[in-house]
């Protein structure tokens, strides 16, 4: 899986929705699981400071930062920022208390990974939240400034991806297994059968898969948010972009052409736009078109996420557009 940057106030991207989808799920499941153990799966404090190397970076940063968020120092020996802006890091790991993972990588000894993240000088710090990379800050950052970062990261995995972070138990030997094996539910397989559909263009198969979950667990989280994502790309699968819009800014009172519009709005990343379009068109209809319009605005919250600020202000706006 090749890295890749991904603003943490930008637009909707649907294949980080998809993570986001699989990560938060996940991520319940342990909690889940730990719970039920009595709070088994604790880590040290020592085990939030890791070493990693190529081999290692799948399962030790991909494959983790499906639970938690993971800061990736890259430095050198030779490097005299580095051994100022390490020490920082590697403390305010211990002081974050499991919010997030720092994952150090030696430049000299991993050019690879160097080059997959595009690390044109060191230090450099990037983070991978749910599978997906985004850039921090490069060279030897004042303290307030990486705080401030922080708290950001550990804002959005949280309120995006649902990663609440690691237990930390001061008494656990250090290297002990960070979780414990989580048994597969009743519906992973369907749940799988839908990821599967839908990377491979599927999307008539992702819909009815996620439908099959839903009919027997109708509060499914995942396969909710998996059924809106699907059926908005498959209501923008065949459309014309040009013609659509067009529509749209011709007929402002058509219902069905304002809704197409926010829906290709919001493949295109613009959420504010998608939002907006519908709200307003609440605003100017009544009855059953109104309630449509309305449906349609609660179908791409779910695209979303529920705690996605733009959604939690969407929200606001809709209510006061409705009464």
């Amino acid at each position: 899986m090749q890295p890749r940057n991904m603003s943490m106030s930008g637009v909707v991207d649907l294949a980080a929705v998809k993570a986001a989808q699989e990560a938060k799920a996940k991520a319940e499941q342990a909690r889940a699981e730990s719970a039920r153990q009595g709070g088994a799966g604790a880590v040290s404090p020592a085990d939030l400071v890791i070493d990693v190397d190529e081999a290692g970076f799948e399962q030790d940063v991909l494959q983790r930062s499906a639970e938690v968020p993971v800061v990736i120092d890259f430095w050198a020996e030779w490097c005299q920022p580095c051994k100022q802006l390490s020490p920082v890091l590697e403390r305010l790991a211990v002081e974050y208390n499991g919010r997030f993972l720092l994952a150090k990588i030696d430049v000299d000894a991993n050019q690879m990974l160097m080059q997959q993240f595009g690390v044109q000088g060191i230090p450099a710090v990037f983070a991978v939240v749910a599978g997906q990379a985004l850039p921090l800050f490069q060279g030897a950052a004042g303290e307030q400034q990486i705080r401030q970062t922080l708290d950001q990261l550990v804002q959005v995995a949280e309120q995006r991806f649902g990663l609440t972070g690691l237990t930390v138990d001061p008494d656990a030997q250090p290297g002990a297994p960070a979780h414990q094996p989580v048994a597969a539910g009743p519906y992973d397989a369907l749940l799988e059968a839908a990821v599967q559909a839908l990377d491979a263009g599927d999307l008539g198969g992702a819909v009815q898969a996620y439908k099959n979950v839903l009919s027997d667990d109708p509060g499914n989280t995942e396969a909710k948010l998996g059924l809106a994502q699907a059926e908005l790309l498959q209501r923008v699968q065949d459309a014309d972009p040009q013609r659509v819009r067009k529509e749209a800014a011709e007929k402002p009172g058509d219902v069905a052409a304002q809704i197409a519009a926010a829906d290709l709005d919001l493949v295109g990343g613009h959420v504010d736009d998608a939002f907006g379009r519908l709200i307003d068109t609440v605003r100017r209809t009544a009855g059953d078109d109104r309630d449509a319009v309305r449906r349609r605005l609660l179908e791409l919250f779910e695209v979303v996420g529920p705690e996605d600020p733009r959604v939690v202000g969407a929200r606001r706006a809709l209510a006061r557009a409705l009464f």
